[in-house]
Order: structure tokens, then sequence, then C-alpha cells
């Protein structure tokens, strides 16, 4: 488990690039925190660095959307979702096990269905409104990479 402070936007920025180019085709990126917190916000810049052309908006209505850009990219917002069953509904096991990279807000409310390798991030909105307290936890390539790269800046550690 790593926690580290994110202080500007900026730094959320870079944090999603990182994310970015630790992603390969099947990789899961589950986002929790309150509303307002900035899950959304970090999935813009996973996105743009993903090389997603589109605005990326949020999902909470419509549940799922999916972008082209170096991979196909989606998004979901499990906010919504009162069931497991209701995510079985969506096809949820058709984006977890996708060829693209599939970035889930509210992931806790459907975690009994996620896979092993995941990488996971907490937000936790802070006094400042551009700050942030980030905890990241995860197994597999895209978690192992991402812990070495953030090792590498030092505002990516307390």
């Amino acid at each position: 488990m790593i926690t580290f402070n994110l202080n500007n936007l900026q730094e959320t920025e870079k944090l999603g690039k990182l994310i970015a180019d630790c992603s390969n085709v099947g990789t899961v990126i589950c986002l929790d925190g309150d509303l307002g917190a900035g899950k959304t916000t970090l999935t813009k810049y996973i996105g743009k660095y993903l090389h997603v052309h589109e605005t990326i908006t949020s999902p909470t209505f419509s549940i799922l959307k999916e972008y082209e850009g170096d991979v196909r990219f989606y998004h979901m917002d499990a906010y919504r979702l009162v069931s497991l069953e209701e995510a079985y509904e969506v096809d949820i096991e058709r984006f977890i096990y996708s060829d693209g990279v599939f970035v889930l807000e509210w992931a806790d409310r459907i975690k009994d269905i996620l896979p092993e390798n995941i990488v996971s991030i907490n937000l936790k909105t802070g006094i400042d409104i551009d700050k942030r307290e980030v905890t990241l936890f995860g197994k597999g390539k895209t978690y192992d990479c991402l812990a070495k790269e953030l090792g590498k800046y030092d505002y990516f550690r307390n």
C-alpha cells in the first residue's frame, strides 16, 4: 500500500499520466472516494495520456462510457448500482476482461466481482479544494509498474 498527497491539479495530472503509462490491455483501475474527491478528474487525465480525444465525462447516469484512444478506454460508474445483479446486467465482465483499459468509479460497491489483479485508488478530500490524500494498493503488472514509477517523484512520497 502506498499513501501520498496530491497538492494540486498538476500532481493529479502527473498521477494520471503515470497510470496511463503503466496501463495495458486488461488493466482495471478502481477509484473510490467521496463525491467530489476527484475520481472523474483523475479518469480524464488517464484518458488524456491514453490519447482519448473525446471529452471524458462522468458516466453516473449512463453507467458506462466507451472511448477510443491508444487502446479502448472504458469508464464505468457503479454509484447507482444497488446490487451485483445489476452489475451483471450491464455485462460488467465484458469490460473487466476487455481489450482495453477499464476505469471503475465507486468500485467498492461491486468489489466482490472484481479480478485479483487490479489497481485500487482511494481519494480523500482535504481542507484545500485541490488537495487529496491518495491511498493506492493492488496486485499485478500495472500496480508493480506504478509503485516503481511513483517512487521516482518526491511529491508522491509522504
